[in-house]
């Protein structure tokens, strides 16, 4: 019981830490994957926002990354010690692909209602989470979450298995003088390797939360095929891929204070385990 607490602090502490830091990268690469809202620009937001228009959606996405970051490390650091595989890394991949699903599938009105605060201009359609709970209708939160547990779960596997694949390379061959450092670079180059490979499936999910938002400018799809068909048609198959040098830019300071700070907190709870 005490070590799951720890658990859901360290997954959940983490990530409000590493959200916030980079809300005006997550705010940037929202805007290049969705270009039809109008007033998707950074300097939009400045003029007229202002500077904290910048970190407009963080109270929300806080709401929405904490309860699904503790209850995914929790998860995962469960299921883990009953893997059984003799490859450590796939019973990462496996306890982490696992703990991603039924996180994302927990919070996912809180997913949504973070991408409807933070394309909007000025709260010109909503003021904030519970004004969405009053005005969408609950199953409409859910748009895209399919999408979205297809993309998050192997995101997640793949970033921590990487994460901990990355490490091992480095100590194995190089004598590592700063591991603060290591751990901050293997994090996030492990996030970029996650993002390389599941970006489409986050553009699709963003795209299909969107449906609900309550704007013209925003095409219609039916479903995730048909998302992915209507894409590719007026956009070309680099429209998959609409935004990733922004989601890149996000992903490697988010990733690698997140992941640094759970392996981190994680290694002091082991020592006060060994002391007490």
């Amino acid at each position: 019981m005490i070590d799951s607490l720890w658990y859901l602090l360290i997954g959940g502490g983490s990530s409000i830490v590493s959200r916030t830091c980079t809300s005006p990268l997550e705010i940037y690469r929202l805007q290049k994957q969705n270009r039809f809202i109008p007033g998707s620009s950074l300097k939009h937001i400045l003029k007229n926002e202002g500077i904290l228009g910048l970190w407009k959606g963080n109270g929300v996405n806080c709401m929405r990354v904490f309860p699904q970051y503790a209850i995914n490390y929790t998860l995962y650091r469960n299921v883990l010690n009953h893997m059984t595989f003799e490859n450590k890394f796939h019973n990462i991949f496996a306890s982490s692909f696992i703990a991603g699903s039924m996180s994302m599938l927990c919070i996912y009105p809180l997913e949504t209602s973070r991408t409807f605060l933070s394309l909007q201009s000025n709260k010109n359609q909503y003021k904030n989470f519970l004004d969405i709970i009053k005005k969408v209708p609950f199953k409409n939160l859910y748009g895209g979450s399919m999408m979205s547990i297809m993309g998050f779960a192997p995101w997640n596997a793949i970033s921590l298995t990487t994460f901990n694949i990355y490490k091992d390379l480095l100590h194995k061959h190089y004598e590592v003088k700063n591991p603060n450092l290591m751990k901050l670079f293997c994090g996030g180059f492990a996030g970029m390797t996650a993002i390389s490979i599941t970006y489409p499936t986050d553009l699709i999910r963003r795209r299909l939360q969107l449906q609900h938002f309550g704007c013209d400018s925003v095409p219609d799809y039916n479903g995730i095929i048909d998302c992915a068909k209507k894409v590719v048609k007026s956009e070309g198959l680099i429209g998959l891929y609409r935004g990733l040098p922004a989601a890149y830019m996000k992903t490697f300071p988010s990733l690698a204070i997140q992941l640094y700070m759970i392996d981190t907190l994680s290694d002091i709870h082991k020592q006060y385990i060994v002391d007490n």
